[in-house]
């Protein structure tokens, strides 16, 4: 069984008169009656009734038709949209992102809103290629090697405490005076994990890391429930704070951090990367100022 006689059963259907059938599909007379006949007998059952020199769609046609109508449809529909896609230049933007990942909706909608043929790869474990990093462009809190970098944002990174932590009271802390506190901490690895490490480099002790997780929400959570305080951005986790928790600022050491736009060195080429490009740079100073 094959597309043709399935096209061909259909337009036979659509008449039910061979001579008018063939005389559209351009073939003879006979060579289609052989063809009908043929896929009858693969089918073990008559499509047709012969009434004389006429021929009547039966239950078993009708039925089969169903099902042929559905299936050429859907191919048709097939090749429709390869040609579209032949015809429609798609570009993919691969984009790896080691801080922000709650802004990526937001931020992937806006930009599919004004450009819809592109397509995102979006990782925040990008592999390594033998010619250099597989991605086009990175957001992160440190330069890469490599890359062209444009700053998006610098934020301070603050403590935040819950409401019933005798630290609530205070506007400001000294990261000395936190050695005997119950930390929450992000999982090693991470990049605001890595800054914060660095935070205690000159301090005499370590932070009494307690908790660690690996997601914002986790850790708002748990600073709540009041089982520890944790290092809270002032920008991109915004949204996480709610009024249970105090944020304080850290006095000394100024705790900081910039969030950097990577993008391996000489390959802003295309229209599309330097829109995108143009585009995430407005998108972060929108999200600074507000």
């Amino acid at each position: 069984m094959d597309y043709l006689q399935l096209k061909y059963f259909q337009v036979t259907s659509k008449y039910e008169h061979v001579t008018r059938a063939a005389n559209e599909l351009f073939i003879s007379q006979p060579a289609l009656s052989k063809m009908i006949r043929n896929l009858e007998t693969e089918l073990g059952v008559q499509l047709f009734d012969r009434e004389g020199k006429h021929i009547v769609l039966n239950e078993y046609g009708k039925k089969f038709l169903k099902r042929v109508n559905q299936s050429l449809s859907a191919l048709e529909q097939g090749v429709s949209e390869v040609k579209e896609m032949k015809n429609e230049k798609v570009e993919v933007i691969t984009l790896y992102v080691a801080v922000g990942s709650m802004l990526l909706p937001n931020l992937v909608g806006k930009f599919r809103d004004l450009y819809p043929q592109i397509r995102f790869n979006l990782t925040q474990h990008p592999a390594k290629m033998k010619k250099g990093p597989a991605y086009d462009f990175a957001i992160t809190s440190e330069e890469l090697a490599d890359n062209e970098h444009a700053i998006l944002l610098e934020e301070e990174i603050l403590l935040g405490v819950p409401k019933s932590h005798p630290l609530s009271v205070q506007d400001t802390v000294f990261l000395k005076d936190l050695e005997h506190e119950k930390f929450i901490s992000l999982t090693p690895g991470n990049s605001l994990r890595k800054t914060t490490d660095l935070f205690f480099t000159h301090i005499p002790f370590e932070p009494n890391i307690v908790f660690e997780s690996d997601d914002p929400a986790t850790v708002r959570g748990l600073i709540q429930t009041g089982l520890g305080i944790s290092f809270i951005p002032s920008i991109l986790w915004r949204n996480v704070v709610t009024e249970d928790i105090k944020l304080l600022q850290i006095r000394e050491p100024r705790c900081m951090r910039t969030i950097y736009l990577s993008f391996p060195t000489g390959e802003l080429h295309t229209d599309i990367e330097k829109s995108f490009f143009e585009f995430i740079i407005r998108f972060f100073q929108d999200i600074a100022q507000h």
